[in-house]
């Protein structure tokens, strides 16, 4: 299985990058997964709705140039279905046994994903309705990936 994360932004903060760098090392034994990092579009304190917009569809082309049309797309939005640890392991080993075997996680800048990667997701998943840093977000994805491997195989770890 490939897995890639589309992530807005850099990841600056040290403890994020020793976090993720763990998880991407563990996930090495189960998939072959990636990070993507598309630059965040410079927006002003103040935005109108249409500014906004714009700078959220500038982020979606970006994100979307990354996206192959056999990819199955997971988009991580506020207003997504959530699921439970063993669902989404469950929903992982679904894809993998129908022959999805590129996967990709979308996470949206600070402002959420455009409508036109809405659009492109196959799963709205929503992990807390919670608003979340963006760059925290990869380090609880990589993690939960990571736990869905091992429930999936009956690994200790789960509990």
């Amino acid at each position: 299985m490939k897995i890639t994360i589309v992530s807005v932004g850099k990841l600056k903060e040290k403890y994020l990058k020793q976090g993720i760098d763990e998880y991407l090392k563990r996930l090495n034994a189960y998939a072959k997964v990636s990070i993507i990092e598309v630059a965040d579009e410079k927006a002003p304190e103040n935005m109108s709705e249409a500014e906004m917009q714009e700078v959220k569809q500038k982020e979606g082309e970006r994100i979307l140039s990354h996206l192959s049309q056999d990819t199955y797309v997971i988009t991580l939005e506020i207003n997504g279905k959530m699921l439970s640890s063993e669902q989404f392991a469950k929903k992982m080993d679904e894809l993998a046994t129908y022959g999805k075997s590129k996967i990709a996680f979308v996470i949206g800048g600070s402002l959420g994903i455009s409508d036109e990667v809405q659009k492109r997701s196959d799963l709205a998943l929503s992990f807390s309705k919670m608003t979340f840093p963006h760059q925290l977000m990869r380090l609880v994805l990589l993690e939960q990936v990571y736990r869905g491997f091992r429930i999936n195989r009956g690994e200790p770890y789960h509990k």
